[in-house]
């Protein structure tokens, strides 16, 4: 089941639902997170068979320590009551709800989902969700969103239909995404769940998904929705700390042994006492570290 909170989420990789090979194939590339979609990836005539599709796979396919998400089909729309109980039963990890715009469609989600893990004789509590916000009510909603429910693992910002609702256009120099980018993630951050960028769909564009994806992981995104496998790679490449990053990390875990060793709740380095930001910070650090391969078995960093 996914670990709602610590896990990495780098890289959060698009399945059209309709797709056989794509859907056996997503644990083969890496992800840390692969998502199922039954949404606009599928047309309206191939809606039942691709739900069957995605419910048989996560019976029956072995996809690694990917987290399992699925993309279902709206509350507006005759697909959802389907959607909602063929994933619970299926034992997915997270339920994903397209067009979020209230931290309300997030509770009647929730009361769906318990209703079917009742249903089923799943556990209660075990499905999470996460909203992927599509409009301008999405955006300033999104604090709202991102609280509205303990099952959250995450919210997307989902760049398309945004800008489409802003009345614009997505542009080289991402302008247009600023104020929804850091709506989202600041949501996200005050309550305690993951932060997820929008796609980059021109992959002739490799200079351009580089500079994008630096950017996210300047401001702090948690990571990438992808739509081609090809950006595994480029976006945990930009996420790799350095091996500055790592060998500072590996004082302060260092330290917080020497601390637990004498028994002291006071962890001190180089003469300065280590507040909690640091030691988590050094603890995402070396948890990219080792999800990097940049770290032999003793946990030293093994220089490229």
């Amino acid at each position: 089941m996914a670990d709602n909170g610590e896990r990495l989420r780098r890289t959060m990789m698009f399945v059209p639902g309709n797709n056989p090979a794509m859907v056996k194939d997503a644990g083969i590339y890496g992800a840390d997170s692969i998502m199922f979609d039954l949404e606009d990836a599928v047309s309206m005539a191939e809606k039942d068979a691709a739900r069957d599709l995605v419910y048989e796979a996560l019976q029956t396919q072995d996809y690694g320590d990917a987290e399992l998400v699925v993309r279902i089909n709206g509350a507006d729309t005759p697909y959802y009551d389907n959607d909602v109980k063929a994933m619970v039963k299926a034992g997915v990890d997270v339920i994903r709800l397209p067009k979020t715009e209230s931290a309300d469609m997030i509770h009647d989600l929730e009361k769906d989902v318990l209703a079917a893990e009742k249903q089923f004789g799943r556990q209660e509590g075990s499905t999470h969700l996460m909203a992927a916000i599509e409009s301008a009510k999405g955006v300033l909603n999104a604090p709202a969103i991102a609280a509205a429910s303990k099952r959250m693992i995450g919210i997307a910002l989902s760049a398309e239909d945004y800008t489409t609702d802003m009345k614009t256009h997505r542009y080289p120099d991402g302008a247009e995404l600023a104020f929804a980018r850091n709506m989202v993630l600041h949501a996200a951050r005050a309550a305690g769940i993951a932060a997820f960028d929008t796609v980059f769909t021109n992959m002739d564009d490799t200079e351009g998904f580089y500079r994008e994806t630096r950017y996210i992981h300047q401001l702090g995104f948690d990571g990438k929705s992808l739509v081609n496998p090809r950006q595994i790679e480029m976006v945990n490449k930009v996420y790799e700390p350095t091996q500055k990053e790592v060998e500072n990390a590996q004082n302060v875990i260092n330290a917080i042994e020497e601390a637990r060793a004498k028994g002291s709740g006071v962890i001190s380095m180089n003469g300065q006492m280590v507040d909690r930001p640091v030691v988590m910070r050094a603890q995402r650090v070396m948890k990219l570290a080792k999800a990097s391969n940049l770290l032999d078995e003793e946990g030293n960093y093994i220089e490229k």
